[in-house]
């Protein structure tokens, strides 16, 4: 007598190794949780955008009133140490702050586990983070305005390199994030160029009536 295959007394179980590692690998990423790399993307993120965009903007500003090239790289590289030291700071209080809230509510709750150690935030890596972060970031308009005399090269240099990188900016963001793309570009991109715009025209209205 022939064997019904229909039966569910001889369905052929599903024992390929293969095949279940893969389902589980893609029920693992569907239920990752992005959020989780909110924290570091954030800090990394914010950091170069923050450097890209001030420093471009000091300098921005500056060159609305001194066409010296000597001048505008000075006043970058000061924004460049001034702010990489202001975020590692920020950060190393505000993480270190996070720390002590996060040790004392262990001790309350007397659970001290390997696991709760490796989860605590790291101040000293942080700060170094975010001052690497911002560094990075406004190293862009200094490179773009290292080498050129002529002004209005320069300007125009900067300003296009400080927007492509606003761009990349905003595509790295959305990308790791799994956010949209088109609008963190074009949310970057603007608030950029609207920092710059407005640092320059501020400065060349100051400048011009000899204050």
């Amino acid at each position: 007598m022939a064997a019904n295959l229909n039966n569910p007394k001889f369905t052929v179980p599903v024992n390929d190794v293969e095949q279940q590692t893969t389902l589980q690998l893609e029920h693992k990423d569907d239920d990752f949780d992005y959020s989780k790399r909110s924290q570091w993307l954030r800090a990394a993120v914010l950091g170069a955008t923050d450097g890209l965009v001030s420093t471009a903007s000091l300098m921005m500003g500056v060159g609305a009133v001194k066409h010296d090239i000597k001048a505008m790289i000075l006043t970058g590289f000061a924004g460049l140490v001034a702010g990489a030291c202001s975020m590692a700071i920020g950060e190393f209080v505000s993480v270190y702050s996070q720390l002590d809230i996060e040790l004392a509510q262990i001790k309350r709750d007397n659970e001290v586990d390997h696991e709760d150690k490796e989860s605590l935030p790291n101040p000293l890596q942080a700060a170094a983070a975010s001052a690497l972060a911002f560094s990075l970031g406004a190293m862009v308009p200094l490179l773009a305005a290292a080498f050129i005399r002529d002004y209005n090269v320069r300007i125009g240099l900067v300003v296009a390199a400080v927007s492509v990188a606003l761009a990349l900016f905003g595509w790295l963001g959305a990308v790791l994030g799994k956010a949209s793309v088109v609008r963190s570009s074009a949310r970057v991109l603007i608030g950029g160029w609207l920092a710059m715009a407005i640092t320059f025209g501020l400065t060349k209205l100051i400048g011009s009536h000899g204050l």
